[in-house]
C-alpha cells in the first residue's frame, strides 16, 4: 500500500534548520539536567514506598498531599491510576530502611486519623490483617459463649481476610461477610462489636525499594541503554558500512537525550515504565534508520549517475508511505494512551509520542546527513568514500530459458 507515489521533495534542503533544532533541544535539555543534578527519578531508582490506596468513593487527592506533607520529612507524590478510579498511588521516599519503615507507618497512622475512626476502639477490618483480627476476636468470641480453638480462630481470620481481598479489598458493610465459611450469627454480633469498616483500604499493595536496589536499577537501566545502542552499532557496521553505524546510533542517542531533556524540563520523573519506553524508542528509531539506509544502498549499487545527496533525497521519497504508515499509526496509538491511559501509563506513553516525533525526523535530518557529511568530507580529501556492501542475491538458475535436448 502507498499513500504517495512518485514524490520527489528535497529533504536535505531543509537539514539545517532541523539540525539546529536538535542542537537547541539537546543544550537546553543539558543545561535542565544540570540545574536538576541530573534527571529526576521515581521511587524505582532512588528508593523509597509506594503504596496503594483505595477509597469507597472518589479520593480526596489534595487533602491527602496536604496532610501527609504536614507529617513526612519530604513531600510525597499522591496521583490517580486513571479517570474515575478510586485508588491513589503514596510514594514517599526514604534514604535508608529505617526511615522508609518509619515513613510507612507515617503514613498508615495518618491515613487512619484522618479517614478512620481509631477514638471508638475498635478494629479497622478493610485495614486488618488476618492475625490481628484473629488476636481481636479470641477472648469476644471466647466470652460470646462461641468454642473454637486458637488454630480455628486463625482460620476464620485468615479466612475474613481472604474473602475480603477477593472482592475488592473494600467491605462496604459486615453484613458481607454472612457468605463466609465460620461466619456465624454469633460471630456476625462479636464482629459487629469488635470491628468496624473505614472507607479506604492500604493493606492490599505496599511496595518498599530500598537505596541500595534503587541504585543497582539505575545502573542496570544506563547499562541496557548502553547496550542496546552498542549492540546495533555493530550490527549496522557489519550489514553496511561503520558510518552509517555511526549515524544510526547517533540519531537514536540524539532521540534518548532530547527525550530526557523534555522530562527534565517539564519536571517529570524518570521511572521504570519511561525506561522501557526509551529502549522502545531506541528500537523503533533505529528500525527507521535502516530502512532508508537499506534503501540508499540499493540505490547507489543500481548505478544511478547522481550524487549521494540525490540519492539520499531518492530513498526517502521512495520510503515514504511507509514512514507515514508506522509512525502515523503509532503516534495514533501513543497519542490514546496519553489522554486516556491515566497518570500511572503518563511518563510511557509521553515519552513515545515525544520520541516518535523525534525519531521519525532525526532518521532523516540527522543520521543520512551525517552519512552525506562524512562522504562530502571524504571526497574533499581526493580519496573515494566507500559504499556499504550490497546484499548477496541467490544466482539465477542457468537453465533459466533454454530447453534440453536429449542426446
Amino acid at each position: 500500500m502507498e499513500l504517495f507515489k512518485q514524490t520527489n521533495f528535497d529533504f536535505l534542503k531543509w537539514k539545517w534548520p532541523f539540525i539546529l533544532a536538535s542542537v537547541a533541544l539537546s543544550v537546553a535539555g543539558i543545561v535542565s539536567l544540570i540545574a536538576h543534578g541530573g534527571p529526576k527519578y521515581g521511587i524505582e531508582f532512588k528508593g523509597g514506598m509506594l503504596m496503594t490506596v483505595k477509597f469507597q468513593s472518589a479520593p480526596p487527592i489534595e487533602q491527602i498531599r496536604s496532610t501527609l506533607t504536614r507529617v513526612l520529612s519530604s513531600p510525597p507524590s499522591v496521583q490517580t491510576f486513571e479517570n474515575g478510579s478510586n485508588e491513589v498511588q503514596i510514594g514517599t521516599d526514604g534514604s535508608d530502611d529505617k526511615s522508609l519503615s518509619t515513613n510507612r507507618q507515617v503514613v498508615l497512622d495518618t491515613l487512619a486519623k484522618t479517614f478512620g475512626q481509631p477514638g471508638n476502639g475498635k478494629l479497622d477490618l478493610n485495614n486488618a490483617s488476618g492475625i490481628s483480627l484473629a488476636n481481636r476476636l479470641r477472648d469476644p468470641l471466647q466470652k460470646a459463649g462461641v468454642s473454637l480453638s486458637d488454630p480455628q480462630v486463625n482460620d476464620l481470620g485468615a479466612a475474613i481476610v481472604a474473602w475480603r481481598d477477593q472482592h475488592g479489598g473494600l467491605l462496604r458493610s459486615l453484613s458481607e461477610l454472612n457468605g463466609v465459611t465460620g461466619v456465624t450469627p454469633q460471630v456476625q454480633t462479636v464482629l459487629n462489636q469488635e470491628t468496624y469498616l473505614a472507607p479506604y483500604t492500604a493493606a492490599r499493595n505496599i511496595e518498599i525499594v530500598g537505596p541500595k536496589v534503587g541504585a543497582d536499577l539505575r545502573r542496570q537501566a544506563l547499562n541496557a541503554t548502553l547496550l542496546a545502542l552498542g549492540g546495533m552499532l555493530v550490527y549496522i557496521w557489519f550489514r553496511f558500512e561503520w558510518i552509517y553505524g555511526v549515524g544510526a546510533v547517533l540519531a537514536c542517542f540524539h532521540d534518548t537525550l532530547i527525550t530526557l531533556g523534555l522530562f527534565s524540563l517539564m519536571d517529570k520523573e524518570i521511572s521504570l515504565t519511561v525506561i522501557a519506553a526509551l529502549l522502545t524508542l531506541v528500537g523503533y528509531s533505529m528500525n527507521d534508520t535502516i530502512v532508508i539506509f537499506d534503501r540508499i544502498r540499493e540505490n547507489l549499487h543500481m548505478g544511478k549517475k547522481a550524487s549521494l545527496e540525490s540519492v539520499i533525497n531518492l530513498s526517502v521519497n521512495q520510503t515514504l508511505s511507509r514512514t507515514v504508515m508506522t509512525s502515523g499509526l503509532t503516534f495514533i496509538a501513543v497519542v490514546a494512551i496519553f489522554l486516556f491511559g491515566g497518570p500511572v501509563l503518563h511518563g510511557f506513553s509521553l515519552a513515545l509520542v515525544v520520541g516518535i516525533i523525534i525519531g521519525t525526523y532525526s532518521s532523516v535530518f540527522v543520521a543520512s546527513p551525517i552519512v552525506l557529511g562524512w562522504h562530502n568530507w571524504y571526497d574533499a580529501r581526493g580519496k573515494k568514500a566507500p559504499i556499504a556492501a550490497p546484499v548477496a542475491l541467490p544466482p539465477k538458475s542457468q537453465a533459466s530459458g533454454k530447453k534440453k535436448v536429449a542426446g
